[in-house]
């Protein structure tokens, strides 16, 4: 077999991979409970929930940090994942030989930490900013301050792993984790890194992202029965449910992971993406950036619409994306969605946000390599105006070559990845 991909360029070969979700720790549990149609989304336990729309998510809850905040659990989740997947591609545990390209949610201080300010800066009457800037000055606050900085995480990843230059942050909105692939991919290529760990990483499930995303009426309020608010391409969708999570990919180039006799697990074939500037948090009405990320994704992989054999969806379950999906993989692969398999894993661990395009990569090649599809729980009222060929409750056996896994973000942030077992 060819070491170099239609196009000229090195194939970009995977050879370890980990993940930390609500389902479990460690990719073989999440891929077991991913499978057998189990939900990791449920109450929220860790603050209290009074006046929130939202009280579930797909909290990670038996990885305890301190102080509790945002940056330390996606550190937690992202050393963990990247640890499995170093370990399964048999690389040194401290010295890795290539690039970090890590996408991190965005920082900011959190309302426990502001709090704890603003009551060390006045006892009493309306606290000014130079009282905040007073409070800081006596240190007592210095221990949070690689907490809310960005950058801060890839940092310490990097530390502790041994990656070579200086270790990329991304923040893509809801794509980041596939952009942090896409990256590492073209390093590759470039011939500037012979391997990257791509990680996305998200522990965001706090009381004022529920309340944001909240604000933006994008957040099921099905709150009754946790397990079954997630519910993508169904007709009775309310909005998308939060969740944690973590995935680490190690990224080699394909000669020099055979070279060294590493297990290649599949590759990366290509890679689209498209910035869609119509609106914030709303897609072009017309769908043309998704359509064009996944056109952009098949002519890089060297693949035609016919070749894929499934689709990971980004399925959020909110109503605009998912019919904005559906229309954007119509217009590519066209009568053929009624019988190309598509489930969204987000069904089951809720989205994950900054980690999703990464938990999704991984449960790709998983199922590239078992011939197993996971379905899409909670479908039980299919949307008529959504005719797709979703993976209904159980998982499916079968025999997939390709993969396309899509990563829409807000803020028209769109990227897609194609996977193989081998190039074709």
């Amino acid at each position: 077999m060819a070491l170099r991909d239609k196009h000229g360029r090195p194939l970009v070969a995977v050879t370890g991979m980990g993940t930390v979700t609500s389902l479990g720790q460690g990719k073989e549990d999440t891929w077991a409970a991913l499978t057998a149609g189990k939900s990791g989304i449920r109450r929220i336990s860790r603050f209290p929930m009074e006046g929130l729309r939202t009280t579930i998510a797909g909290t990670i809850d038996s990885i305890e940090v301190e102080p509790f905040c945002a940056p330390m659990l996606s550190e937690r989740l992202a050393m963990l994942a990247a640890e499995e997947a170093i370990g399964q591609a048999g690389l040194s545990s401290d010295d890795f030989p290539g690039a970090l390209f890590i996408a991190v949610p965005p920082v900011e201080m959190e309302w426990p930490q502001r709090e704890a300010l603003a009551k060390a800066s006045a006892e009493t009457g309306e606290v000014t900013y130079k009282d905040l800037l007073r409070a800081a000055a006596t240190g007592r606050f210095k221990p949070w301050h690689d907490l809310f900085i960005f950058g801060t995480v890839a940092d310490r990843v990097a530390d502790r792993f041994g990656t070579r230059g200086s270790p990329i942050s991304l923040s893509t909105a809801c794509s980041s984790g596939a952009t942090a692939i896409q990256l590492g991919v073209e390093a590759i290529r470039r011939g500037e890194a012979e391997a990257a760990l791509c990680i996305g990483t998200d522990g965001s499930v706090n009381p004022e992202s529920l309340i944001r995303f909240s604000l933006l009426s994008a957040l099921s309020t099905q709150n009754e029965v946790p397990e079954g608010a997630s519910k993508p391409f169904s007709k009775n969708r309310d909005g998308f449910v939060m969740g944690e999570g973590g995935a680490a990919l190690v990224l080699e180039n394909a000669e020099t992971a055979k070279a060294r006799g590493a297990r290649i697990l599949g590759y990366v074939l290509g890679c689209g993406e498209k910035g869609d500037g119509f609106h914030r948090t709303r897609s072009s009405p017309d769908g043309m950036p998704a359509i064009t990320a996944i056109r952009e994704a098949l002519a890089d992989a060297g693949l035609e619409p016919d070749d894929i054999g499934y689709i990971n969806a980004h399925g959020t379950s909110t109503p605009e994306n998912d019919k904005m999906e559906a229309m954007s993989c119509t217009a590519v692969f066209g009568e053929r969605m009624g019988g190309l398999p598509i489930s969204s894993n987000k069904s089951m661990i809720g989205h994950t946000l900054t980690a999703a395009g990464a938990v999704e990569a991984v449960m790709s090649l998983l199922t590239l390599a078992n011939g197993r599809i996971p379905p899409t729980i909670n479908y039980a009222v299919p949307d008529p105006t959504i005719p797709l060929d979703v993976v209904p409750n159980v998982a499916r056996d079968a025999t997939v070559d390709f993969v396309l896994s899509n990563s829409f973000g807000f803020g028209g942030q769109n990227t897609c990845l194609v996977f193989g077992s081998e190039p074709k």
